[in-house]
């Protein structure tokens, strides 16, 4: 079957994820700078979702331009990936309004890490649907940084109960996972460039 559905579902369901997180960000009751600045929690907690929202939509994006067909088992890989990040407005609420207790902080990875999840067994879903593409094989064949983001995500899943510092090093490993995927792979463009996929 086609991936034109599966595409527009997905970029609904993202935007509509992207819009929740932002009406969590209720308008100070003062008019003041500081009344403002009492938000940052929140705000950064907006901002660090917003990124790993922008990241997975840019690699589903780039992916999706490599695949020629997906079936059933691709369909539900892809929104059981879209469930763990429709859970994001959630965990970054709370982890705003925690002011990042180790409790939320905790929440937010395990969500990010189910997310990681999921869009490795989406990939490997694709990769069975479309055996014969080699573009896909090719470019997805080594997953290092998923395996990697694991790893980090782990670590900021434990890290807020191991002391003063801990939240600290779980908020810098969530960060450090958003920058490892942050660009997308240049080699499906590169690819892309020379064989254009339907």
């Amino acid at each position: 079957m086609k991936k034109s559905r599966l595409e527009a579902f997905s970029d609904g369901v993202l935007a509509i994820i992207i819009t929740i997180m932002v009406l969590e960000l209720r308008v100070p009751e003062g008019h003041g700078w500081a009344d403002l600045s009492a938000l940052w929690p929140k705000f950064l907690s907006y901002l660090i979702s917003f990124i790993y929202v922008g990241i997975y939509w840019n690699n589903h994006h780039h992916v999706l331009h490599t695949v020629r067909r997906v079936n059933g088992s691709v369909l539900w890989a892809n929104l059981h990936l879209l469930f763990w990040l429709s859970l994001l407005p959630f965990v970054s609420g709370w982890a705003g309004e925690s002011r990042f207790a180790p409790e939320p902080l905790t929440a937010y990875g395990v969500v990010a890490m189910l997310a990681g999840l999921a869009y490795t067994l989406f990939i490997r879903a694709l990769l069975r649907s479309d055996s014969g593409n080699a573009v896909l094989s090719d470019l997805l064949g080594d997953f290092r940084k998923g395996y990697l983001s694991m790893v980090g995500y782990a670590v900021a899943i434990v890290a807020p109960f191991l002391g003063a510092w801990g939240s600290w090093v779980s908020g810098a490993m969530l960060v450090a996972v958003a920058l490892v995927w942050l660009i997308p792979d240049r080699r499906i463009e590169r690819v892309l460039e020379r064989e254009p996929q339907g």
